[in-house]
């Protein structure tokens, strides 16, 4: 199938729902004269719920090559999942929210048609997300290379043992560490391991790192928020017993030997999301965090939503 324009589709397929309401999208995004391509893992199943005739792509970086967008559908670890395949063509990320929280969808299922329209008539913006690029050497060599669009982690290997790390920013040491590990995030991935770490909400349209201490054995052991020209630099002690894990996003891994170091700085390349809506990103928070604002007074004349569970809005 040919068409001169076309969308890829990322699902997780592992959900069944998932792949119903994708196919549904394949094929009202096809009748609006828009080409499809969806993922070779994906082919079957979304076949057997009707999407018609698509196109077939590999899961590489990329799957996304000639597409004008790419549509996820799951939750944001499926978003995490279609970020690795846009990343480097630079092809718009859009999520359709079928999981829990869903910080880094846009659309919510039940507004498919409406999603679908906005997409056919590209009524979206488009935002660049700062990405993390992680290297891990290991006597004195680079032995991998990574990435992350929400965190990069250097987390301790065994359960039973604690890590033991020395922490440096731009090449001056800061603290020494016994912890289960340290976080390294970006704004976008504030609201995700950071913040169960403890660590702050940023804004995501504010420039800047953020580090948090796992469960430091230690006085100082504080979030901090480092300007986004900085490089992290986290040494696994050479005597210590315990290894360590290199988490980027949760997804991609490196093993980390007693001696290893890793570095961590603002990324190279961004990941472009489509945005559907302007909303500010407080009503964001509110709306998924179903955070309580009764009372609040600023509204002249709330809205439905807002009359229905008192809160200032949709994003």
């Amino acid at each position: 199938m040919s068409s001169a324009r076309r969308i890829l589709l990322v699902v997780h397929t592992r959900r069944e729902h998932a792949s119903r309401i994708a196919a549904q999208f394949g094929q009202q995004v096809r009748k609006a004269g828009i080409g499809v391509s969806v993922l070779s893992d994906a082919a079957a199943e979304l076949a057997g719920f009707g999407i018609g005739d698509v196109d077939v792509a590999d899961a590489s970086s990329h799957a996304a090559d000639g597409c004008e967008l790419t549509v996820v559908f799951g939750g944001d670890g499926t978003i995490l999942r279609g970020a690795e395949l846009v990343r480097d063509s630079g092809t718009p990320l859009l999520g359709v929210n079928l999981g829990h929280v869903g910080f880094l969808a846009e659309a919510d299922v039940a507004d498919l048609k409406a999603t679908v329209q906005r997409v056919v008539d590209r009524d979206y913006d488009i935002e660049e997300r700062m990405t993390v690029d992680a290297s891990v050497e290991v006597d004195g060599r680079t032995v991998a290379r990574s990435w992350a669009l929400n965190e990069a982690s250097v987390e301790k290997a065994a359960r039973e043992r604690m890590l033991e790390v020395v922490v440096a920013i731009d090449d001056r040491p800061l603290s020494r560490w016994g912890c289960d590990g340290v976080v390294c995030a970006t704004p976008t991935g504030s609201t995700a391991y950071n913040f169960s770490a403890g660590g702050p909400i940023v804004w995501p349209d504010v420039d800047a790192l953020l580090m948090v201490p796992i469960s430091a054995h230690a006085l100082f052991a504080r979030p901090m928020v480092i300007s986004p020209d900085s490089v992290f630099t986290i040494d696994v002690l050479a005597g210590s017993t315990a290894a360590g894990v290199l988490w980027c996003d949760g997804r991609r891994t490196h093993e980390l030997p007693p001696g290893a170091r890793v570095c961590v700085c603002r990324g190279e390349l961004p990941v472009r999301l489509a945005r559907l809506h302007r909303a500010p990103f407080t009503d964001r928070l509110v709306r998924k965090f179903d955070l309580p604002v009764a009372g609040w007074r600023g509204l002249a004349e709330p809205g439905p939503d807002d009359a229905r569970v008192g809160r200032p809005g949709r994003s």
